[in-house]
């Protein structure tokens, strides 16, 4: 693979497109850690340049009013933009980019972001300080991110979803690194909202949620038909616990209040959520998931309508979500068994026999 060059200017680089730049990043770290843990690196950098570029364009519209709020948290927090304190600004970030404390100074500015925001307790990444990560590389990765543009910070939220797709469609492959992962195409968790159609006021859950696709788009949905974002109740579990932390990033990201549980947890073997029932259910869950755990799962209540088999896990899922289910409430499930094609598994709570 060839390196990427690092000189390219802002103006070109803002252009080439997302997916280029995170190439352009990869191209930076090929050969210095495992293809499979670019993310890593990845997530953390783009979750800090784009709530910068948020809180600085607030900042500017702030000082223009002339009030005097510039330095306020409270006037970030009511147009759910991060605060971010002087030392984690990425206008700090880029101008340490080719020293050798780059690597402590993005640990640093992490922990004080999780110290003013105690969702993010623990999810922020803190690794860019490790003696093997090469600071003259990691300075590298860091101008492409400053040469992204996320002036358009509304859409620019995405990033971080994409991001995660992106790396493990591209760069896992690389290293023949399977880890059981999967992600949802957006246009697979697009159909599944459109179906469900989750409306204000109601309770959505995704028992394996990675990254949190399928609450970013009910929002989006119940925005897009008038209806108060705020108003819906988000909860989720994820096992996989890179992926558990980029999607508290997710929801942080986009003002989404969500339940996701302390600590990322096996949903057969510890359900966050064992008492709740939920107006609309949506999911894609790893599919044919062999010893999934049958055998120490036995007498669980969730199999109502009898015991899943110990060889695949889908039905499993179909039966947990039956589980969980309020009077009247929908589910939609998103399945590939091969060698058949996906196929949506939809379930409505009263027609249930």
């Amino acid at each position: 693979m060839a390196k990427s060059k690092s000189q390219k200017s802002k103006s070109s680089s803002a252009t080439i497109g997302f997916e280029q730049q995170i190439w352009d990043a990869a191209c930076e770290l090929w050969g210095h850690i495992p293809a499979a843990d670019y993310r890593k690196i990845f997530t953390g950098l783009i979750f800090l340049k784009y709530i910068s570029t948020a809180f600085e364009k607030k900042y500017k519209e702030l000082v223009e009013e002339g009030d005097g709020f510039e330095d306020d948290p409270d006037a970030y927090e009511a147009d759910n933009i991060f605060f971010v304190p002087p030392e984690a600004r990425w206008s700090e970030i880029a101008k340490a980019a080719h020293t050798p404390e780059i690597g402590t100074i993005l640990d640093k500015a992490m922990i004080a972001i999780e110290a003013d925001n105690k969702s993010l307790k623990g999810v922020l990444p803190k690794n860019y300080a490790n003696p093997e990560l090469d600071k003259r590389v990691l300075g590298n990765v860091v101008d492409v991110f400053t040469n992204m543009d996320m002036s358009d910070t509304e859409a620019s939220k995405d990033l971080l979803g994409r991001t995660y797709e992106y790396c493990i469609a591209q760069f896992a492959s690389y290293e023949g690194v399977k880890g059981g992962e999967f992600y949802t195409p957006a246009s697979v968790v697009k159909t599944i909202v459109n179906i469900l159609k989750p409306s204000e006021g109601k309770r959505v859950y995704d028992p394996c949620c990675g990254s949190g696709g399928m609450f970013v788009q009910s929002v989006k949905f119940i925005q897009e038909h008038a209806g108060n974002r705020s108003n819906i109740s988000v909860f989720g579990q994820e096992a996989n616990a890179d992926t558990w932390k980029m999607a508290k990033m997710n929801m942080a990201i986009r003002g989404i209040d969500a339940n996701f549980g302390d600590h990322p947890e096996d949903t057969f073997f510890n359900d966050f959520h064992s008492t709740q029932k939920f107006n609309f259910i949506m999911a894609n869950p790893p599919f044919n998931l062999s010893n999934w755990g049958q055998d120490k799962l036995q007498n669980d209540p969730r199999w109502v309508y009898g015991l899943p088999p110990a060889g695949n896990a889908n039905y499993a899922w179909i039966e947990h979500m039956i589980y969980h289910l309020a009077p009247n409430g929908k589910s939609v499930l998103f399945l590939q068994t091969a060698p058949f094609p996906p196929r949506l598994v939809a379930k409505e709570k009263s027609a249930v026999r």
